[in-house]
């Protein structure tokens, strides 16, 4: 549907200076809504002038639009398919066709029974076609956000359709007002505030890295995979950059030359000296250099070598008789 055309039918009548406030208000020809304010200033009227010219002219043409059965029975048909909600930007841009938003914001606002929800903390600007479909979304983004903060983790749409019951087209635009809700690259969605939601940096995206791998790797392959995400605005991956940022970080655990590993994982922080140790320390008896071997292994990737050598710090171990180690008493 033509929607200029049929703005500019509705338009037909009014007196050139009405006309002109009308359509710069709404954005009709030009493309961009202007403020009472602004208009006032080039026309020299002051605000309240401009108001009063401007809803003069609505009163008058209000009663031809409301008429439009055909119109506002096409934006009905779309609000059920959405479930009675939407988020204006993307209400209007789906209505508009990408090209008459401006018009179809015009002819909501001045016609049919649907309602503007402004926007506030929680929720973007929306549309609804009633107050039971705004309680209904408003009801199901509730349990998203709880089941996110139980769960802990992404989910698909299909994946929260299903938990709610609903169409998924419904479930995309009732979670689509809400501004604790974001879909990430992959389509998946989660709380804002998470960082496999909206990884802010390259520390945050080496982490998201390492968790879906789910095991150690080496900061070039780390660089190479961060690279490979579909983020926005995407930017050369520097590998020394990694590296320095990891290493400052107690998120991750340098496990071998180069390796890096998530804390989350049980990984120990410290050097391998720093390993041993802590291994020692937790058996709470004395171990073979085979046992410590073993344990120093589950946590560090380097050679068998490199852990005996480690051992051989006599200010901090001890070898009994034996051959067994332990911490040197102080």
């Amino acid at each position: 549907m033509d929607y200029r055309k049929i703005c500019q039918n509705y338009l037909k009548g009014l007196n050139p200076r009405t006309l002109k406030i009308i359509e710069r208000r709404f954005g009709l020809r030009k493309g961009k809504r202007e403020t009472l304010e602004v208009i006032g200033q080039t026309l020299g009227l002051t605000r309240e002038r401009v108001r009063q010219i401007e809803a003069e002219g609505l009163e008058e043409i209000k009663p031809k639009i409301k008429k439009d059965e055909k119109i506002f029975q096409r934006f009905n048909n779309a609000f059920i398919s959405f479930g009675g909600v939407k988020k204006e930007d993307d209400l209007l841009n789906f209505l508009g066709e990408g090209k008459y938003q401006n018009q179809v914001f015009f002819l909501l606002v001045n016609g049919g029974s649907f309602k503007r929800v402004l926007e506030d903390d929680k929720f973007y600007t929306f549309w609804t076609a009633g107050k039971e479909f705004e309680k209904k979304a408003k009801e199901t983004v509730k349990l998203v956000i709880n089941n996110f903060k139980k769960e802990k983790t992404p989910f698909s749409l299909l994946d929260l359709a299903k938990k709610q019951n609903q169409e998924k087209k419904i479930t995309a635009s009732y979670i689509g007002i809400s501004k604790e809700i974001q879909k990430n690259l992959e389509g998946k969605y989660g709380l804002k505030n998470w960082l496999e939601i909206n990884p802010k940096g390259i520390k945050d995206k080496a982490y998201l890295v390492l968790k879906r791998q789910e095991k150690p790797l080496h900061f070039r392959d780390i660089a190479s995979l961060i690279e490979k995400l579909p983020f926005e605005n995407r930017k050369a991956v520097h590998t020394a950059t990694v590296h320095n940022e990891l290493i400052k970080d107690d998120r991750f655990v340098l496990v071998g030359r180069g390796l890096y590993a998530l804390a989350d994982w049980g990984y120990m922080p410290g050097v391998v000296k720093d390993v041993i140790k802590n291994i020692l320390k937790e058996s709470k008896r004395s171990l073979t250099k085979g046992q410590i071997f073993e344990k120093v292994q589950e946590q560090r990737f380097v050679k068998e070598n490199t852990i005996f050598l480690n051992l051989q710090d006599k200010n901090l171990f001890a070898r009994d008789e034996k051959g067994r180690y332990n911490i040197k008493e102080a």
